[in-house]
């Protein structure tokens, strides 16, 4: 297959958006879906439609099939010791929240700290000041360079006696650096101090090995990675899932009830309280290998190729400034132009059939830290072309045209 061919497989691509070919350059916010994905969640309302874990009969025993499926692939896709460590949530957001509101009421207390970085997405800010405030702990941060990568020396000084766990993005989703995640694991765990990484902007565009990367806890989104909305994974050592406490209560999360008291289930089950998404997860097992099948160091060396040339291509527009220039970074690039609003750029581009995102990013403090209000920011997948970085670029100098 030649590079852009997989840009066929998505057939929301193939429309006009104001009489212009869709460009859609915003897979950081969600990418789009194959046909396969599409496929497999109508083949499960149309053909196996039933509740799961509790049916005998046929159709439940295939939908349940079909989901504990994914859960396998899921182990295989993350590389994680037991189909166990991997339980299904809405997505990186809930799955955050999960383990600040169990494994941090039960490990935090008054006087601790938990330790993120100015990069963080809100989802990975929030959860933990809400803990914060409830217990009486620390937030602290660890700072960043003008490049936007971590300061290393600063992160060791910042693990104490009191760092009771380490939260932190693998790829930030507004500068698109990629963090060292595997040496910020060793060293937390030099103290003794866990670790939870937010892959929502990595799964999709990189190999993880969460035994090789040895954290605590690895989160995703299914919508990022090529499937639907409404459901995630958290993956976490199975002594340490053991060890927490249900995140909620309700059917399929217990073993057996009386008024007097429950026994709950066994992982992952403990946290899957309720029907969960079905066909959700059975769509993010199509895209896992939809994924596979392509490969994921395909797919990285490609989307790099195209960064690259997106890259060169927006340094070649005068008034183009690049907010994030780490030495690792996926793909993912903002930009400011001199004084034309990031919303006027995003509205322009629309007008070209070109989708941007514009705005804070849902990271607020990392906008303080490069005092700027907003940026433009383009993101790839593998359905993108370079002839899609071109429209950009022709986009672009007709922003200059009406706002220069």
């Amino acid at each position: 297959m030649s590079w852009g061919d997989w840009w066929y497989d998505f057939p929301i691509l193939h429309q006009k958006v104001r009489g212009k070919p869709l460009v859609y350059l915003d897979s950081a916010a969600t990418s789009q879906k194959p046909k396969a994905v599409l496929e497999a969640m109508e083949r499960y309302y149309r053909q196996d439609n039933a509740n799961i874990h509790r049916g005998i009969h046929t159709l439940s025993e295939r939908a349940t099939q079909e989901y504990e499926k994914t859960r396998t692939k899921v182990q295989h896709f993350l590389n994680a010791r037991e189909s166990r460590e991997i339980i299904f949530v809405r997505g990186t957001t809930e799955a955050i929240n999960l383990v600040a509101q169990t494994f941090g009421r039960q490990q935090v207390h008054a006087g601790d700290e938990v330790l993120i970085s100015h990069m963080e997405h809100h989802s990975n800010i929030v959860p933990w000041q809400i803990l914060c405030e409830e217990v009486g702990a620390h937030l602290k941060i660890i700072p960043i360079t003008d490049a936007g990568e971590l300061r290393m020396d600063d992160y060791e000084k910042l693990l104490g006696p009191r760092t009771k766990l380490v939260s932190i993005a693998h790829v930030s989703n507004a500068l698109g650096t990629i963090n060292p995640v595997k040496e910020i694991v060793r060293l937390a765990h030099k103290k003794e101090i866990p670790v939870l990484i937010d892959g929502a902007q990595a799964a999709p565009h990189m190999k993880v090995d969460v035994q090789d990367l040895d954290c605590d806890f690895y989160t995703f989104s299914g919508h990022k990675l090529y499937g639907p909305t409404g459901v995630g994974v958290l993956y976490g050592k199975a002594q340490l899932l053991e060890s927490m406490p249900p995140y909620q209560g309700g059917g399929d999360m217990i073993s057996a009830v009386t008024f007097e008291k429950t026994t709950y289930n066994v992982i992952p089950y403990k946290f899957e309280a309720g029907t969960p998404h079905i066909a959700g997860v059975i769509g993010l097992g199509t895209a896992i290998d939809y994924l596979e099948t392509v490969g994921l160091q395909t797919i990285e060396t490609y989307e790099k190729s195209l960064l690259k040339y997106a890259t060169e291509a927006l340094l070649s527009v005068p008034t183009v400034k690049i907010i994030g220039t780490a030495r690792e970074k996926a793909a993912v690039i903002s930009f400011i132009m001199d004084d034309i609003h990031p919303h006027d750029i995003g509205t322009i581009l629309d007008q070209e059939g070109i989708a941007i995102r514009t705005g804070h990013h849902c990271a607020m403090p990392l906008m303080d830290r490069f005092q700027v209000p907003a940026t433009a920011r383009i993101s790839f997948a593998l359905y993108n072309k370079k002839e899609d970085i071109d429209a950009l670029i022709k986009g672009l100098k007709k922003v200059v045209e009406v706002f220069g």
